[in-house]
């Protein structure tokens, strides 16, 4: 049986590894000795560790943390980005990781679809309208509906891959903005590559699930905003960095047709008085599209998952590689 350590943020480890997760895992798994956070691994803990569970608030693999943990070989990280904990020097060593962000992808492609169809019947615009009018808003004419209505997602990573997958069970037109898919796998997945100008002012919804890197920093510009369909809405599920957050007020106080739901923002939570709380069309949400509470347990099944196929010597199915990360989240 290998040796392993739970190393987390113990606030968040009750809702990764629950009970029967943790059954599954130390079918194969040795725990050394109770969970810990990376503040309290010692040279002796590590020693014999061949196997770190953990997720967010994991250990940083440093050279210093190597050293101590020579038999180390393979990182359950029951979470999604692995940017925080994996370096130059544990790829070097060859260690091994493989994260859940598959589950996590699938929670925010469930929300996405949520929101996209809810945007597609105007529902935020009534609910708001209704309460700041305390009465009934009569139907408009300019619901877009779901019948043909094209939904322009920016990036097919895993997120945008599972959300296009959701979408295209509906009667929707799918378009995206990715310079980095293979144009194979788009069409595969029904969805036609576009340039980013033509999917803000093609698109009645459009939905993002980029990166945050140097070059889609704020990308979502004046320009970008200023050109969308009238009547469209804006969703935002990856990260508040993308969005030139200014020029969203703007555009949003200068066109009352257009909408916005923001799961997160730049700084998150939003600052006190920000008028993203009081504009009449956006909606800000508290980072609720991912997994939360006890949806967590998904991730660390297959944290449990992985391992016994690691332990058979069958592939792993979410690992990993160092070659995927310049673009990541």
């Amino acid at each position: 049986m290998l040796n392993g350590l739970y190393v987390m943020d113990l606030a968040r480890f009750p809702d990764v590894y629950g009970e029967d997760e943790r059954a599954a895992l130390e079918k194969n798994l040795q725990i050394l000795v109770p969970p810990l956070t990376p503040s309290e691994l010692t040279p002796e803990l590590l020693g014999d560790v061949e196997v770190l569970v953990t997720a967010w608030g994991g250990p940083r693999l440093t050279a210093e943390l190597l050293a101590a943990a020579p038999r180390l070989a393979l990182v359950l990280y029951g979470a999604g980005s692995v940017r925080s904990i994996v370096t130059p020097e544990s790829w070097a060593r060859g260690v091994r990781v493989t994260a859940a962000n598959s589950v996590i992808a699938a929670s925010v492609a469930e929300f996405t679809l949520a929101q996209v169809l809810y945007a597609l019947k105007h529902g935020w615009r009534y609910v708001l309208g209704a309460r700041a009018l305390g009465e009934s808003l009569p139907r408009a004419t300019n619901e877009p509906g779901a019948n043909g209505s094209v939904i322009g997602l920016m990036s097919l990573g895993a997120t945008g891959q599972a959300t296009a997958r959701l979408l295209a069970r509906h009667d929707l037109v799918l378009q995206a903005y990715d310079p980095y898919v293979d144009p194979a796998l788009a069409a595969s997945l029904g969805v036609r590559l576009v340039s980013l100008e033509e999917l803000f002012a093609t698109s009645d919804v459009v939905s993002l699930h980029a990166p945050v890197l140097a070059e889609t920093r704020q990308i979502v510009s004046t320009s970008l905003l200023s050109a969308m369909k009238n009547d469209a809405t804006l969703i935002n599920t990856a990260r508040g960095a993308l969005i030139d957050e200014e020029a969203l007020v703007t555009v949003l106080g200068e066109r009352p047709d257009l909408f916005a739901i923001l799961d997160v923002t730049d700084p998150e939570p939003p600052l006190p008085g920000s008028p993203l709380f009081s504009l009449p069309n956006v909606v800000v949400t508290p980072h609720l599209a991912g997994t939360l509470n006890t949806e967590r347990r998904r991730q660390g099944r297959l944290m449990a998952s992985e391992l016994a196929r690691y332990v058979a010597g069958e592939p792993l199915e979410h690992e990993v590689f160092k070659a995927g990360q310049a673009r990541s989240a």
